[in-house]
């Protein structure tokens, strides 16, 4: 039985440490916060109870795993797990108002058709199917094995621009064009002919802070995740799935420390041997799991950066300087209507001067958005508000990182959040009349709960791009010291978080030639 370490209780660290108890390892775990769970975490006031970081769950597959293999209770039996149906409303500044059956292929193509006129399904369904290649080519060395020394394979775009024989990695990656590798943004609008469907496809790497612009085609594998896998929603909201693992970790006899902030990793023989505490004393280790921005580890190594000489690493640009999320919590007056939908996207009137807000106009400048895509979430679960007679509402906006725009100020984070209101009252008519009081959540307060650089929120490693949407592999220069968590392979996200998770769990079991489960 070895003694390891794991710094931090975010999503994938706690998969990580629930799989290592139960192969028999005694797990302890350190946290600079209050409480487990990193970036998912919970406001509660008034008896209104808020997600403060994902509202919904893709790729349920993953936990349910994680549940089957650490205990007796399966994830179904921990939580109170549904689809969501529709799986999103959308919104246009043209009065066009479409919703997308959950995990649907045929509904969805009826529905497009049906929104934007005959042949926008086809087309929309056409580019899925492409996508599908991308996911069978990709699944493997993406998601489910630790990332390969030769991961620069990974940097050729596997988006077949027409149709090809199927294969694996030697018969997908790297098929960029005359014009050079395609962009999402460019697919978008070669493929899909609509500006609404363009949009469309746009907004699913929008939601993960990606930029359609500089995103490569292979990000089409998000939307194909979303339709293909379905949406779900857990009640109580994705806290309740945080509170059922950091319990199974409990069951598991993790031991947790709260209030608890490594300083330092213990080297010895030139092995992570431990970590050092700002109390002074020191955790002694066989093994180390960073749960961490790999970024923020040179300090606790002497300087030293973390990951092996030719590995990814998590420089700023497409992939690593991502934004942050501007979040407004509404508690409202009222019964929520039965026709309400659980997600509504309502889009922005100029994606261009979105974007060059978000991102940056390619001279590092940013302008406030004075319309941004905003995302209202309305689930009709009686556990987060007070009664029947009131309703819960999130809304969300991707924006700026803190460090660009100071989300300290107060005045302009108060005038953003107006906007996101303003946006919001397409989905929900008379939202200002209902409104009881909201709180504004800035990347600044991101940041200050998390420790995450500027308060940005990673999202899932893509194909393409030359590597600039990796994260840096699980294993690093020191031996005995492992990543895990949305920085580090596979990705954010709650399903990528806990790949990770496993991925770790697996290389320490099982040694560091282990490549993944078959």
């Amino acid at each position: 039985m070895a003694r390891i370490v794991v710094i931090g209780s975010g999503m994938g660290a706690m998969a990580a440490a629930a799989r290592l108890a139960v192969a028999g390892h005694r797990v302890v775990v350190y946290e600079r916060g209050r409480a487990h769970g990193g970036g998912v975490g919970r406001f509660a006031r008034d008896g209104f109870r808020f997600d403060t970081g994902p509202g919904l769950l893709h790729l349920p597959a993953v936990y349910r795993d994680l549940f089957v293999k650490t205990g007796k209770q399966t994830l179904e039996q921990s939580v109170e797990l549904g689809q969501v149906d529709p799986a999103s409303r959308h919104l246009f500044t043209d009065g066009t108002d479409v919703r997308l059956p959950n995990a649907s292929r045929a509904g969805v193509l009826q529905a497009l058709d049906g929104a934007f006129g005959a042949g926008a399904g086809e087309r929309w369904s056409d580019l899925v199917n492409r996508a599908r290649e991308v996911w069978d080519a990709t699944r493997r060395p993406l998601l489910e094995e630790p990332l390969r020394a030769d991961w620069r394979v990974l940097g050729r775009d596997p988006y077949p621009a027409a149709p090809v024989q199927r294969g694996r990695l030697g018969g997908l990656f790297g098929r960029g064009g005359a014009d050079g590798p395609p962009t999402l943004a460019g697919v978008a609008r070669r493929e899909l002919k609509d500006p609404r469907a363009v949009a469309l496809l746009e907004s699913h790497a929008l939601a993960h802070g990606i930029d359609p612009r500089s995103a490569p085609a292979a990000a089409t594998v998000l939307p194909y995740i979303e339709q293909t896998f379905g949406t779900w929603y857990v009640r109580g909201g994705m806290r309740a799935l945080a509170d059922a693992l950091h319990e199974r970790c409990r069951q598991r006899k993790v031991e947790f420390h709260f209030d608890a902030e490594v300083t330092g990793i213990v080297e010895k023989d030139g092995r992570a041997a431990g970590v050092e505490l700002a109390d002074g004393t020191v955790a002694e280790a066989d093994a180390v799991v960073s749960g961490i921005d790999p970024a923020l580890l040179p300090p606790l190594l002497d300087g030293q950066a973390p990951w092996r000489e030719g590995d990814v690493r998590p420089e700023p640009g497409a992939g690593g300087g991502t934004p942050g999320r501007l979040t407004v919590l509404l508690a409202l007056r009222g019964a929520r209507p039965e026709d309400a939908v659980h997600r509504t996207v309502v889009h922005a009137p100029d994606r261009e001067a979105e974007l060059a807000a978000v991102f940056g106009d390619g001279h590092g400048l940013r302008e406030p958005c004075p319309h941004p895509t905003v995302t209202v979430l309305r689930p009709d679960d009686p556990t987060v508000r007070p009664d029947e007679e009131h309703e819960a509402v999130t809304l969300t906006a991707v924006v700026a990182p803190h460090g660009p725009v100071d989300w300290t100020d107060g005045t302009a984070a108060e005038q953003d959040a107006q906007r996101l209101i303003t946006a919001a009252e397409a989905a929900i008519p008379g939202l200002r009349d209902r409104m009881l009081w909201h709180e504004v959540r800035t990347p600044a307060d991101t940041e200050a709960e998390t420790g995450a650089r500027g308060g940005t929120v990673p999202g899932p490693v893509l194909a393409g791009a030359d590597g600039a949407f990796l994260r840096p592999a699980n294993v690093t220069r020191l031996p005995g010291l492992y990543l895990a968590g949305g920085w580090a392979h596979p990705g954010g996200g709650l399903a990528h978080a806990g790949m990770s998770g496993a991925l770790v769990a697996g290389l320490i079991v099982e040694g560091e030639d282990w490549r993944g489960s078959q």
